[in-house]
C-alpha cells in the first residue's frame, strides 16, 4: 500500500530515515482523535504533510491522511471556520512556493488542480455538516410536533372527562338545593348521583394519568371507555333531570380501542351540552352498529324553561371532537333543528387510521 498515496511536490526522493517514520506516524495517529478537535487534528496532519514533501520522502499511504483530516474538519468543526478556511489556503499556498524553489517539476496549473481536490474535500465535509443539521432540526420539529399533537390530545381527553361529569355534578347539586325542603327523599338520591358521578370522573382521571405515567400499574391503567357504556351515561344524565332515550341497531362488533372510545366521547359531549343548553329537554341517542362504521345521532328538542340554573355554555368540545375523527377519518356535524332543539351526528370508521 505505499505506493497508495499522496504526492504533491515530485522532488528527488531521498532514503527513509528516523524523522521520516516521525512523519509517517504524525499525518496518520492523530486520526485516532477523529470526533474531538478537527482544526488541531488538521493542523499536525497538514504541518507533517507538508515537511514529508519538502524533504522528498518516499510515498506513503498514511498521507491519505491528510484526506481524511480535511473532510472531518469540514464536518466537524463549529467555530472559526472561515478562519479555518483561510488558514488551509495560506498555508497550501506556502507549501507550493517552498517546493517550487526546491526545484518541484509542477507547474502553478498543477498545484491549482491539486487545491480544487482540497476544495471540493472541504466542501464534502461542509455538506455532511449541513445534512446533518437539517436532520437534526427535523427531529427537533417532529417532536416539537408530536409533543403538540399529545398536548392537544390530552386536553381533549381531559375537556371531555372533566366537563361532562362537572356539568352533571352542577346540575345535579342545583336540583338537589330545589327539593330539599320540598322532597327530601328526592333530594337525597340527587346528592347520591353526586357520589356516583363525582367516582366516575375519578376512575376515567386514573385512567387518563395511568396512560400519562406509563408505569406499567394495572391500577391506574384500566380500560378507557368504550361505546358499550353508552348506557351508563344516558343513566347518568337521567338522574340529573334530563329525559334521554337510547336506540341501538344492530350487533355491537369489537372495534379498534380509539374508535370506540371516540363513540363514547361523542354520546358524552352531546349529552353535556344537551344538560348544560336545554335541561329538561326530551333527548335521543340512536346508535347504529354497522359492519364498516358506526352511526351516532343525539337530537335534543328544543328548549325549555329549566326547572333549575343552566350551566353556562361555552367550551371546545365540538371542535375537539372534530378533530379527534378527523384522525380516524370519520366525521361529525353539528347543528339547530329547524322545529328547535339541535343534533349532533358521527360517523366513525370500525378500522381506525390513526
Amino acid at each position: 500500500m505505499s505506493v497508495i498515496g499522496v504526492q504533491l511536490g515530485d522532488l528527488p526522493v531521498r532514503q527513509a530515515d528516523a524523522l521520516a517514520v516521525v512523519l509517517t506516524v504524525a499525518q496518520s495517529a492523530p486520526l485516532v482523535f477523529r470526533s474531538r478537535h478537527p482544526a488541531a487534528r488538521l493542523a499536525v496532519i497538514g504541518a507533517a504533510f507538508a515537511v514529508h514533501q519538502a524533504l522528498g520522502y518516499p510515498q506513503t499511504f498514511a498521507s491519505i491522511g491528510l484526506y481524511v483530516a480535511l473532510l472531518t474538519a469540514g464536518a466537524q468543526q463549529s467555530r472559526h471556520r472561515r478562519t479555518l478556511a483561510e488558514t488551509i489556503s495560506a498555508g497550501y499556498a506556502a507549501l507550493a512556493i517552498v517546493l517550487s524553489r526546491l526545484g518541484s517539476p509542477n507547474r502553478i496549473t498543477d498545484f491549482l488542480a491539486f487545491s480544487l481536490v482540497l476544495v471540493v474535500i472541504w466542501l464534502a465535509g461542509a455538506a455532511m455538516r449541513r445534512r446533518r443539521a437539517e436532520e437534526a432540526e427535523r427531529r427537533r420539529l417532529t417532536a416539537l410536533a408530536a409533543g403538540a399533537d399529545e398536548r392537544a390530545r390530552i386536553a381533549r381527553e381531559l375537556h371531555d372527562v372533566v366537563t361532562h361529569h362537572v356539568t352533571a355534578m352542577v346540575v345535579q347539586a342545583d336540583a338537589a338545593q330545589f327539593l330539599v325542603g320540598t322532597a327530601p327523599e328526592r333530594a337525597g338520591q340527587g346528592l347520591s348521583a353526586i357520589g356516583d358521578t363525582g367516582r366516575q370522573a375519578l376512575t376515567e382521571l386514573r385512567h387518563l394519568l395511568g396512560v400519562l405515567e406509563a408505569t406499567g400499574d394495572a391500577a391506574l391503567t384500566n380500560h378507557p371507555p368504550t361505546l358499550g357504556r353508552v348506557a351508563g351515561l344516558v343513566e347518568q344524565a337521567r338522574m340529573s333531570g334530563q329525559p334521554v332515550e337510547l336506540t341501538e341497531y344492530g350487533e355491537q362488533l369489537p372495534r379498534a380501542v380509539d374508535v370506540e372510545l371516540a363513540a363514547y366521547r361523542v354520546v358524552q359531549e352531546a349529552l353535556t351540552n344537551a344538560v348544560k343548553h336545554a335541561p329538561g329537554r326530551p333527548t335521543r341517542v340512536t346508535v347504529h352498529h354497522r359492519a364498516g362504521h358506526i352511526d351516532i345521532e343525539v337530537t335534543t328538542e328544543g328548549s325549555a324553561r329549566a326547572e333549575g340554573p343552566a350551566v353556562p355554555p361555552g367550551g371546545r368540545g365540538l371542535d375537539g371532537l372534530r378533530r379527534r375523527l378527523d384522525l380516524l377519518d370519520g366525521e361529525l356535524t353539528a347543528g339547530a333543528r329547524p322545529g328547535g332543539g339541535f343534533t349532533v351526528r358521527a360517523l366513525i370508521p370500525s378500522k381506525s387510521a390513526a
